[in-house]
């Protein structure tokens, strides 16, 4: 499993015109999984989102986490990630897992987050997605998990 984190003043994802999912201030995260990923991976990448110590404390050091900040998570799936570049110009996704692997995972993180006490919002599994946000810093992370731990 792999995502890119992002922390947000804002962010949203529209599909068809329409906001599917909006937070404030919190973390942007874009999933992708594999095909060997599990919900082990799905919730070790959660917990490691919730106590991830990237937001601003008074000293203006990053010492506090997304629940510390009363902060929500945005969670939209991005087979994408998993794009090999390596060979000619057009990227080949047979890295990422299939949906009917994939969607239920990233439900997983949903709720694994919602476990955690975080308040979630997600874009649409599959569907062609607007995502705006302001990110804050500018702060953005890639984690990488497998085998249920990150690496």
């Amino acid at each position: 499993m792999r995502a890119v984190v992002q922390r947000v003043a804002q962010a949203r994802v529209e599909v068809g015109g329409e906001i599917v999912g909006a937070i404030e201030q919190g973390l942007a995260v874009l999933v992708g999984v594999a095909p060997n990923d599990t919900p082990d991976d799905a919730r070790a990448l959660a917990t490691k989102l919730a106590g991830l110590r990237i937001f601003r404390d008074e000293a203006q050091k990053m010492n506090l986490s997304v629940a510390d900040v009363g902060g929500g998570v945005l969670v939209i799936s991005q087979f994408t990630l998993y794009g090999d570049t390596r060979r000619g110009r057009r990227p080949s996704f047979v890295g990422a897992a299939q949906p009917e692997i994939a969607e239920p995972l990233v439900a997983e993180v949903v709720a694994a987050l919602g476990e955690l006490g975080l308040s979630t919002a997600t874009g649409s599994f599959g569907a062609d997605m607007a995502v705006s946000l302001t990110n804050d810093g500018p702060v953005t992370l890639v984690l990488e998990v497998a085998g249920g731990r990150v690496l």
